[in-house]
């Protein structure tokens, strides 16, 4: 009787650990996903034009001050985070060529490395 407490609640429903479900589901998390499109949109950004607005938005500076406190976290300090667990060797210059690029995402993607808890990470 106490086994079936621990796997059901009160109401006779199972009880599942987001692990298990996304383990019996076997579709990338939402970490995983904003991840992966934020990698595939920086390749992009970098391979387009110069004088284009998305490539100059992204490295615009607004001139503006900072507010007091912890400093948010800007896209760019995302994407190099992203970049890091990765973990492709030279992965900034690999953008410029679409398939070299295509390579580390795969990889991340399908062995499932952009979820990685953060004290993994530090390992």
């Amino acid at each position: 009787m106490r086994y079936t407490q621990g796997i059901y609640n009160s109401s006779g429903h199972i009880i599942l650990t987001n692990k298990e479900i996304y383990a019996s589901v076997k579709k990338p998390t939402i970490i995983e996903t904003i991840r992966s499109n934020r990698l595939r949109w920086f390749g992009h950004v970098q391979r387009i034009e110069e004088n284009t607005i998305p490539k100059r938005v992204v490295y615009m500076n607004l001139g503006t001050t900072r507010l007091r406190g912890r400093p948010r976290n800007r896209w760019q300090d995302e994407v190099r985070e992203d970049g890091r667990i990765v973990g492709a060797e030279g992965w900034q210059e690999k953008v410029h060529n679409r398939e070299e690029w295509k390579k580390p995402l795969r990889r991340a993607r399908n062995r499932r490395i952009l979820h990685m808890p953060m004290e993994r990470m530090n390992e």
